[in-house]
């Protein structure tokens, strides 16, 4: 049985509520089907919402439920004003808005800006000639002399950025699909429209946007070519995909978007909105630092920097410090996650042998949910889902389609929401779903973490609570600490110094081997936070160290901190 959930949101909510709050990110056509079609949808959304409420989050954010071709699965949107078919209808959506509310809940949802489908009426316009009156709302150019598109760049999803219509007899930019054309923000009349677009929704009473690929929204007027890569890390897509090969200069990450960005806060001001943006950048934290300047543009930014394969405590600890020295710089604000609908589970991604360990699953999500930003958690993240392995003729993501078979798409972190372990389609569908249920994330079912008050289902609804009620989690300082274990995460937080202020220390061992370390020096007398539900962890007082069981978490509150 699914406990009580947390008391409504106050008539009133702080203004700032989104600071070091928590995300619940669902996938919609993956979270529960309401109308046995085998694609979930706005009401089965609605219905599913009482576990969302009880585990202890703050908000949802719902990825695309717009009229769409879904050749991108709904990242291509034919009308920004409507629910497609496929999700239901507004008044599908006005009930779910409403349900969430009751359950106090807030709800955000995605809005994508930087592109539409090829199908929306806006590109169904501009393409047909040189001259109409929305001939220059999307990026079109001609042809070099020989023929070949107008420079270099490069779609995120493979081959050239560039696509001939024979119409109008010029190229059109696409970041991603062909079918997605971008936008061209230059033009001021494409800013208003798009701000017309979410104002609709901010006035059906949305309580924020994940805006998606934000930093798209620009590209260079000059369309200059971009660089070869200098090497060095890749975060945004696979090492084996040419757009790696490139430095991005030119193609999106333009200064004009703080402008747009700054015309976008206004809005959102006006009906009490936050924000959160998806910066796909090799060098995001200066950019999330500005999009997010304080009181300025976006509310808060995630980047690709921990949705990576590289998973050690050294690398945590220099992405989470570079933007933290930067939004030092602007006041902004960071928010972090470990998965979602782009990249393979967490659980998988950095298992140690490729198999999932729900110690290490507990042990990721304490950790998250101990650093200082606000937070998104993917659907099925609270169950500690592993990869599904979905075979290329179930593939659906064209993305996978394309790099088959050195890059399998992100259907396998697409899979439905297993609910009831018994059940064939994991209580998902009474059909055979849009992708097959996942045998070994049906075993990890809401049902069967339910019954098992040790489950990560549990620990998760623990976690969130004591996350909610501590301020110097949601948001004190952070410094990080060195140690001599490679293996371990060490740092601290604390609130501004004053007497009694409360001062928290962890340490999280990334390792399937125990690690022992010393007590850090200013912690000694410290003892184990009473409230805290972190596992696996020893103090031994006497000899001042700390045991870390494999994956184990330890979190130690300061002796000036009444306990």
């Amino acid at each position: 049985m699914t406990p009580a959930v947390p008391p409504s949101t106050p008539a009133t909510p702080p203004l700032d509520w989104w600071r070091g709050a928590v995300i619940y990110q669902i996938y919609p056509r993956s979270f529960q089907d309401s109308n046995a079609d085998g694609v979930g949808d706005l009401p089965g959304i609605t219905d599913r919402l009482d576990h969302v409420a009880a585990l202890g989050v703050d908000a949802i954010w719902i990825s695309p439920f717009f009229k769409s071709p879904m050749k991108d699965f709904g990242y291509d949107v034919s009308d920004y004003r409507d629910v497609d078919p496929l999700f239901g209808t507004l008044a599908d959506f006005d009930a779910l808005l409403a349900r969430a509310h009751q359950l106090g809940l807030r709800v955000m949802i995605d809005q994508v800006l930087s592109h539409t489908s090829d199908q929306h009426a806006w590109f169904q316009e501009s393409r047909l000639s040189r001259d109409n009156p929305k001939h220059d709302w999307y990026v079109w150019s001609d042809a070099k002399p020989d023929g070949t598109p107008p420079n270099n760049w490069l779609s995120v999803f493979g081959g050239s950025a560039w696509q001939w219509d024979t119409r109008r007899r010029q190229y059109y930019l696409h970041s991603f699909l062909t079918s997605q054309p971008d936008l061209n923000f230059h033009n001021p009349a494409v800013q208003d429209a798009v701000l017309g677009e979410v104002r609709f929704w901010c006035e059906k009473g949305v309580d924020g946007f994940r805006f998606d690929a934000c930093n798209h929204q620009v590209h260079d007027a000059l369309l200059r070519d971009n660089p070869a890569a200098d090497g060095g890390d890749v975060s945004t897509v696979r090492a084996d995909n040419p757009y790696a090969m490139q430095r991005h200069l030119f193609d999106k990450s333009q200064p004009e978007n703080l402008v747009f960005l700054e015309r976008l806060r206004g809005v959102l001001d006006a009906f009490g909105a936050a924000s959160i943006g998806e910066v796909g950048d090799e060098h995001a934290p200066p950019i999330m630092a500005d999009y997010t300047e304080a009181g300025k543009r976006l509310h808060m930014a995630y980047s690709f920097s921990l949705l990576t394969s590289r998973s050690s405590p050294a690398h945590l600890r220099g992405e989470v410090e570079a933007l933290e020295q930067e939004i030092a710089r602007t006041g902004g604000w960071g928010c972090w996650a470990l998965s979602n609908h782009d990249v393979p589970r967490i659980a998988t991604r950095w298992s140690v042998d490729g198999q999932a360990d729900p110690r290490q699953a507990r042990m990721l999500l304490s950790m998250l949910l101990s650093l200082r930003g606000s937070v998104c958690l993917y659907q099925g993240e609270e169950l500690g889902l592993p990869e599904a392995d979905v075979p290329f003729e179930r593939l659906q993501d064209p993305y996978g389609m394309a790099f088959w078979p050195e890059f399998k798409g992100r259907d396998g972190c697409r899979t439905p929401m297993p609910w009831v372990a018994a059940d064939a389609q994991g209580g998902f569908s009474p059909v055979e779903p849009w992708l097959p249920v996942s045998a070994a994330q049906r075993a990890l079912a809401v049902d069967v973490q339910e019954a098992d008050a040790d489950s990560l289902l549990h620990a998760t609804r623990a976690l969130l609570a004591w996350r909610r009620g501590s301020a110097v989690v949601r948001a004190g300082a952070l410094r990080f600490l060195d140690t001599d274990a490679d293996d371990v995460l060490v740092f601290e937080r604390r609130l501004p110094d004053e007497p009694g202020a409360e001062r928290l220390l962890f340490a999280f061992n990334f390792s399937a081997t125990a690690a022992t370390l010393p007590v850090p020096d200013g912690w000694h007398g410290a003892c184990i936070a009473p409230h805290a539900p972190l596992t696996g962890a020893r103090l031994d007082t006497d000899t001042a160290r700390i045991t870390l069981s494999p994956f184990g978490a330890l979190c130690l509150q300061s002796s000036s901190h009444e306990h």
